[in-house]
């Protein structure tokens, strides 16, 4: 690991804006699992005060993409940015009647199971109006939350949902953190994905922590969230049902930003 990255995992060289007393926790993509979020969030402990954000891809693929936006929505704390499978459902819905090739795009990647979790059309397009309001990334001060990365060489205010929510291989081969200040943290690319990462564990690479470890995949099944506070990793089971604790020390691995396999900006 390198001093720049070794600093911004260093707790004491971090500013935080949030109060001491306060839990700020990070949630990996959801994917529609909202039992097994309700898991994970009873087994980190949450407490009321907490503040919890999620990293985007909340829906599609799991069977209640429904309950999981209304819980993320209407709970005090609960944050979220917006992630591909956001962007693909707000631009299906983006005009009326839906467009159908956006509609069809959404729906093959996993959108046909958040449609079948909604009894009330009107109460999808409620919450579609709301994901549109939901930023694209956000600025906790020592770290920076965003769904899939950004643009290394180019300015932050340059770029749009096409980085924040679908980059892979240019933010991910950047040989030196984007920021000097503050740790990114982002989902989308599930971490087993990288070279020489296991099952549930969390890719670390220059000034940049992947937490999503594919809870929707057979392969894997863990919902990960980090406390970003004392950096301990919480993880719940889709398929075996299990829970677990571990060390950023057990959980993470670190990449070598030349090994990252090049990738399109595709949908996961």
């Amino acid at each position: 690991m390198d001093d720049a990255t070794d600093a911004l995992l260093n707790p004491t060289s971090r500013r935080s804006s949030a109060p001491v007393a306060q839990r700020r926790l990070a949630v990996g993509d959801v994917h529609g699992h909202y039992d097994t979020l309700q898991r994970l969030l009873e087994f980190a402990g949450v407490a009321d005060g907490d503040r919890i954000d999620f990293l985007g891809d909340l829906i599609d693929r799991g069977p209640d993409s429904r309950q999981t936006l209304e819980l993320v929505r209407t709970t005090p704390n609960f944050h979220t940015i917006r992630g591909n499978h956001e962007e693909m459902a707000i631009a299906a819905f983006e005009q009326s009647p839906p467009d159908d090739r956006a509609l069809e795009n959404w729906l093959r990647s996993g959108g046909n199971t958040t449609l079948e979790s909604y009894p009330d059309r009107d109460e999808l397009y409620e919450h579609v109006l709301w994901l549109r309001e939901c930023p694209l990334y956000r600025d906790l001060g020592d770290y920076w939350l965003v769904h899939a990365g950004l643009d290394p060489q180019r300015d932050v205010a340059a770029q749009s949902a096409r980085e924040f929510c679908w980059i892979r291989d240019p933010f991910h081969r950047t040989p030196a953190p984007p920021f000097d200040d503050k740790l990114i943290i982002i989902g989308h690319t599930i971490s087993f994905t990288f070279l020489g990462v296991q099952v549930g564990q969390l890719a670390l690479g220059q000034g940049w922590l992947d937490i999503d470890t594919g809870a929707y995949t057979l392969e894997s099944g863990w919902l990960t969230a980090l406390d970003l506070g004392d950096r301990r990793v919480y993880q719940a089971n889709v398929w075996t049902k299990r829970t677990r604790s571990l060390s950023w020390e057990e959980a993470t691995i670190e990449i070598d930003p030349e090994r990252v396999r090049p990738r399109r900006f595709i949908v996961k």
